[in-house]
């Protein structure tokens, strides 16, 4: 991970755009931390962050699926999972298992950071691919931190979650809905300038170059508040198209509020304002 990505962002009114190990956390985080910090560590998935761009964005032109999309999802899926707990949400997935309530973050962690190792196989179907692969590697590094019992729960709830974030199944645990959503929060237009700067101009390459900024905060309302500023109406497809329909199915929809504006000051501007 770099340097920014162990920083928390986190302004007056609450926004927060980094996950901090040494912040305070609306759940138990400690073994979470380790977990990180074995990840961070570990050559093999370390390999395979740098080595799952290929296939999606050198030879097929996609927006970026490699280590800073993963930076950016993991990010994003804790401090969405912080939040939500911050609101009183309960998860189900570890509770489920007879896990305990540290066993969920790391649920979140670990499914976020191996999400897309699938790439390396293929991009069509990459969510499939990426369950061998990942199993490969939970059954390396899970018995370092849980006996045998627990490790085949934890690594079966990780699975789903990695299989839920870009697939038909839908999740039915909330920690995977936290991924699936965290997946789709990465919009911003960093994530396509390759493909943008190689001529790349399909809907999902122009409609991330007009997205600006993505944070998440506290809401009034509903425990969480996504703002999203745009600088043109192509943005509206990642918003309406791709992150609604993820929310849609992710198990989460009723605890979160999404805002997306238009910043362009121009007289032609189509779209000023959307909520979902």
């Amino acid at each position: 991970m770099s340097d920014d990505a162990t920083a928390l962002d986190t302004a007056e009114d609450g926004i927060g755009r980094y996950y901090e190990p040494d912040a305070e956390h609306a759940f138990p985080d400690e073994r979470v931390n380790e977990v990180l910090t074995l990840l961070d560590d570990d050559e093999e998935v370390t390999a395979y962050l740098e080595a799952q761009n290929a296939n999606p964005v050198d030879r097929l032109g996609y927006n970026d699926h490699g280590t800073k999309h993963i930076e950016i999802v993991h990010n994003r899926a804790l401090c969405l999972y912080d939040l939500l707990k911050r609101g009183g949400v309960e998860f189900n997935g570890a509770a489920d298992q007879g896990l305990d309530e540290a066993d969920e973050a790391v649920i979140i962690a670990l499914a976020a950071r191996l999400h897309d190792i699938g790439h390396v196989v293929h991009r069509e179907d990459h969510a499939y691919y990426s369950i061998p692969l990942a199993a490969d590697i939970l059954d390396r590094i899970l018995p370092e931190f849980y006996d045998t019992a627990e490790a085949v729960r934890v690594k079966g709830e990780v699975l789903h979650a990695i299989v839920c974030h870009h697939s038909e199944e839908d999740p039915l645990t909330r920690e995977a809905g936290v991924v699936r959503v965290a997946d789709a929060l990465d919009m911003e237009r960093g994530r396509s300038r390759v493909p943008y700067e190689s001529g790349g101009r399909g809907i999902n390459t122009v409609s991330s170059q007009a997205i600006e900024d993505v944070t998440l905060k506290t809401d009034v309302d509903k425990p969480v508040l996504v703002e999203i500023e745009m600088t043109n109406a192509a943005g509206v497809y990642q918003v309406d198209s791709l992150l609604k329909k993820k929310i849609e199915r992710s198990g989460l929809k009723d605890f979160l509020r999404i805002v997306a504006v238009n910043t362009h000051d121009g007289d032609d501007t189509i779209v000023e304002r959307i909520e979902l």
